[in-house]
């Protein structure tokens, strides 16, 4: 039921009432049913273990659970596999309809929102910080840790506290190749990893129509690094276009005035350059040109963030014909088997091959330092991944710059940090 009210509320505040049938305040805590709740094969494990020892037999609804095997599927060692032997037997059990294992996975972050199993009006949980992803559609989307993980799939509810929320008003379009990990990289230079501590990040105004779904997935998915509950963006003809090719209503979400927020961003999307974000946070984050000329030995271009077709199509333009620095390794991960196929379809594999770099089966891998890309003591990487923190991406005495594909395409080519601008 949408609540039709005058009152400042958040877009966050909106949904929650919505769900509740009643108005909701910052700072109150509520229970909520959910509509999704997703593990993957790192948190399942320990969820399904407090599952069974509070003695629960059967979840809630086996239609509202996403179990995705994508962290280290194909498996790499022996405890992966036993990590995913207990779920895909749990899953057998249960009879959970949204399973993914190898050969029929994806990244879970880029998967869910494709199969359409997450939508905009959605409360959703996930034992991933990156779960925020899915406020891209207009959806309540936060991570927890596993424990609530196990209580949702017996009960389908959780306790939730209200945030308070932060609101980012986007104008103008961005420039060619300056995308959502360059907004959102941006953002958190200007209000660091704990700007938004407990809040819920709100995405509204004008500059929204310049922004594709795959722009807001990055976006939204990023919110975790500014300390956020959450992330959200008011839905509108992008967001219904994007439901409606998955046969899913748009749930009617808009912003309020700003002035029902205690804190107000006005962001002009002409104005961001291409960004990266140097060790060892993603607030550390600079214009290309401030940084560029930094050796790098590997490059990975996917992830959750940053693995969509938009991605690969703005590597593969850039990488078109040209072959990468035979000093940096360069791995694409598309983030799921349709985004692969339609890469295959459109070239784009081939020209990935063609420039030397390694394709790889959709996986978390690299980005946590787990398998498909971990770094040696002393290296360098440049990555389209998510976080840069001390030691994510394999040795502690590694480093890792973050950016969006473009810049991360431009500089394996030149095996430093470069501008697209100096790639073409």
């Amino acid at each position: 039921m949408a609540i039709k009210t005058k009152t400042k509320m958040s877009m966050t505040r909106q949904l929650i009432s919505s769900r509740l049938g009643r108005e909701v305040s910052a700072g109150e805590i509520v229970m909520v049913g959910v509509d999704m709740v997703l593990g993957n094969d790192i948190t399942s494990p320990v969820a399904i273990k407090e599952f069974e020892s509070h003695g629960f037999k059967n979840v809630f609804d086996k239609n509202k659970i996403a179990l995705v095997l994508d962290h280290f599927v194909p498996c790499k060692d022996i405890l992966s596999a036993n990590q995913c032997k207990i779920v895909r037997e749990f899953a057998s059990r249960q009879g959970i309809k949204h399973f993914f294992d190898a050969g029929d996975m994806g990244i879970e972050h880029a998967l869910l929102p494709e199969k359409g199993i997450v939508k905009s009006g959605d409360i959703v949980i996930g034992a991933d910080s990156h779960t925020c992803t899915y406020g891209a559609l207009g959806a309540f989307s936060t991570g927890v840790g596993s424990t609530d993980m196990a209580f949702g799939m017996a009960t389908g509810k959780v306790w939730l506290k209200v945030p308070e929320a932060v609101c980012f008003v986007l104008k103008g379009k961005p420039k060619k190749w300056v995308g959502g990990k360059d907004v959102i990289l941006h953002i958190l230079g200007e209000i660091t990893v704990s700007g938004a501590l407990y809040k819920s990040m709100e995405f509204c105004g004008e500059g929204l129509r310049s922004l594709s779904m795959d722009d807001r997935f990055t976006i939204a998915n990023m919110a975790i690094e500014a300390g956020a509950k959450n992330g959200i963006f008011e839905t509108d003809e992008i967001t219904s276009a994007y439901e409606s090719e998955r046969n899913n209503p748009t749930f009617p979400l808009f912003a309020p005035e700003v002035s029902a927020y205690g804190k107000v961003y006005e962001i002009d999307l002409s104005e961001i350059e291409f960004m990266v974000s140097a060790p060892h946070s993603p607030d550390n984050a600079f214009p290309v040109n401030e940084i560029s000329g930094v050796k790098v030995d590997q490059c990975v271009i996917g992830s959750c963030t940053n693995g969509r077709i938009s991605d690969l199509a703005a590597a593969a333009e850039i990488l078109s014909g040209k072959k990468v620095h035979p000093g940096t390794r360069t791995i694409i991960i598309p983030a799921t088997q349709d985004i692969y196929l339609e890469a295959l379809k459109k070239g784009y594999i081939e020209t990935f091959i063609q420039a030397g770099c390694v394709v790889s089966t959709p996986t978390c891998g690299p980005c946590l330092g787990g398998h498909m890309g971990v770094l040696a003591d002393g290296e360098k990487a440049i990555a389209t991944t998510n976080r840069n923190f001390l030691g994510r991406m394999g040795h502690p005495g590694s480093e890792v710059y973050l950016s969006g594909p473009a810049v991360a395409a431009s500089s394996a080519i030149a095996g430093e940090i470069v501008s697209p601008l100096e790639a073409v």
